[in-house]
């Protein structure tokens, strides 16, 4: 098996994260925090000289955007965690301190929730490259439409088994009375073979002539069964004439006899009156 690379591309949505990979939301909790803290200070008006930089609002965004910046670079996620000391309240502006306050409070919450997390997810892990017995996957691209990954085969080991061809077994030396069996065998195969042959072909011929024989015969009946109609159908035609023959010459017969009948009554009559 040689060295290879295969590219595979899984499409499909991914969830933004942050730099770490570790809580996406904490950057968007300190944008809020800015934003509230910039509104406060606006709206208290600060005309004044320039306050401490750690009491004014300005000391406390930087001081909040430190503490952001160490949880977002892993400093908060190793399972120790130390809440950020809050402000000194100034009298001059108490929204100001309620403000420091309720910011306190959150960083607490905040810092608590970093320790539960780091309990979850303890150590951020490369999941760029997996590795396998044979193979290695790396991860080379990743976007919101999808990731691509390499494959990476390893080379074949130096000290690869050589497939083993089996050797053929050695034939057995045939004696001089084995060979004569053995064509004695095949003589005896082959002249059954011929007699079934010749049994198949005599069965075949004899079906043949059982059928020639059958069609003769009911040629005949059908000849003789004609011929027997055709003798009754001639003799019944005979016997009809010879009946009319007969009818006929009954009808002449009477004819002639009415005929010598009235010649001998015409001959009385002139007898009488002559």
């Amino acid at each position: 098996m040689g060295t290879g690379r295969f590219y595979f591309h899984s499409t499909g949505k991914t969830e933004k994260k942050s730099k770490t990979g570790n809580f996406p939301d904490r950057h968007h909790e300190f944008k809020r925090h800015r934003a509230a803290l910039h509104q406060q200070s606006r709206r208290d008006g600060a005309e004044t000289a320039e306050p401490d930089k750690g009491n004014s609002a300005d000391g406390q965004e930087l001081k909040l955007k430190d503490h952001f910046t160490q949880e977002l670079d892993g400093t908060a996620c190793n399972r120790s965690w130390t809440p950020l000391p809050s402000p000194p309240l100034r009298a001059a502006h108490p929204t100001m301190a309620k403000t420091a306050m309720a910011y306190k409070e959150k960083m607490k919450e905040l810092s608590m929730l970093s320790l539960i997390c780091s309990c979850f997810y303890p150590e951020p892990r490369n999941m760029n490259i997996y590795k396998y017995d044979d193979m290695e996957v790396k991860q080379i691209n990743k976007r919101a439409s999808g990731q691509a990954f390499e494959l990476i085969l390893k080379p074949p080991s130096p000290v690869s088994e050589a497939p083993r061809t089996l050797a053929s077994p050695k034939k057995k030396e045939l004696s001089l009375e084995e060979i004569q069996k053995k064509l004695e065998a095949a003589e005896e195969r082959r002249k059954s073979q011929e007699a079934q042959v010749l049994k198949h072909l005599a069965e075949k011929r004899e079906h043949e002539r059982e059928v020639l024989q059958k069609a003769l015969e009911e040629n005949n009946n059908f000849s003789k069964m004609a011929e027997e109609k055709l003798i009754l159908k001639m003799e019944q035609i005979k016997e009809n004439r010879e009946a009319n023959l007969a009818a006929l010459i009954e009808r002449l017969q009477e004819k002639e006899r009415h005929a010598a009948e009235v010649r001998r009554n015409k001959e009385l009559q002139v007898e009488l009156s002559g």
